[in-house]
């Protein structure tokens, strides 16, 4: 179905690894510190919390709602489906879907699709090619702004290739934390034809020491005329097991 393949997009937020080491060298005054820091100073710091983090969380699950509405060639169509999660450090995900409704065919070749295709990603070459790192992007630091989830550096990124798994935006990076807070972006390369504009919009939520999936929002307009809207929200997090920041030595993912 014509529709699948753009959906596949928001992986691109929802597996994302924040690791990288820019070389933009923009200063921006540090809201903790009053101390100029540059992007890669910046992004350094993000890495190193990034590690500490994915070392010490062993386990969590989490419930996520899946909702797609398309109108456009061929109709509309919509669909919710509501799925269990559970992770395993150090890459070990398994879903259960507990409820769907709507649209078979979105059940079947875009919600499913998305969680295999996410089982798959964890992968230990497809997390390299798809994430957040000097090798895949490029990095200017924009400045410092008040959200929601308080201070945060805002960061440009540029895709260094035109892949369909990349994309660039920016992001904002906590300036307690130096974890990832939320992130616009576009795709860096149309994953089809049939699409004319994909926009991403994703959100992460503080528990405990981590910082999780929050919401994910993924629009895209179609050539062709018409519009796919794909949100997942993310709740109800449980952390099972986890050791205090920097103190295990297990290997892990980065969130």
């Amino acid at each position: 179905m014509i529709f699948g393949s753009r959906i596949l997009l928001a992986l691109v937020i929802l597996l994302c690894c924040p690791t990288p080491f820019p070389r933009a060298q923009t200063l921006v005054e540090s809201p903790s510190q009053g101390a100029p820091l540059t992007a890669e100073q910046v992004v350094a710091k993000l890495a190193e919390m990034n590690r500490e983090r994915a070392l010490a969380l062993r386990e969590f699950a989490g419930l996520r709602v899946y909702r797609l509405q398309y109108q456009g060639l061929g109709g509309a169509k919509e669909a919710v489906m509501k799925v269990q999660m559970n992770f395993h450090a150090p890459a070990t995900k398994s879903f259960t879907v507990t409820s769907q409704d709507g649209s078979k065919a979105v059940i079947e070749h875009v919600f499913k699709k998305l969680l295999e295709a996410e089982q798959e990603a964890l992968d230990e070459e497809n997390l390299r090619g798809s994430a957040l790192t000097v090798e895949n992007y490029e990095f200017t630091l924009l400045g410092s702004e008040k959200t929601e989830q308080g201070e945060a550096y805002v960061l440009y990124v540029k895709p260094r290739t035109r892949s369909k798994f990349l994309y660039q935006g920016k992001i904002w990076v906590s300036t307690t934390d130096f974890a990832v807070t939320q992130l616009e972006a576009t795709p860096a390369k149309s994953p089809s034809f049939w699409v004319k504009k994909t926009q991403i919009e994703h959100r992460y939520v503080k528990v405990g020491d981590f910082w999780l999936p929050s919401r994910n929002r993924t629009e895209s307009q179609i050539r062709l005329g018409g519009r796919a809207i794909l949100t997942v929200d993310y709740m109800n997090y449980k952390i099972v097991s986890a050791d205090p920041l920097g103190a295990s030595d297990q290997a892990g993912i980065n969130w």
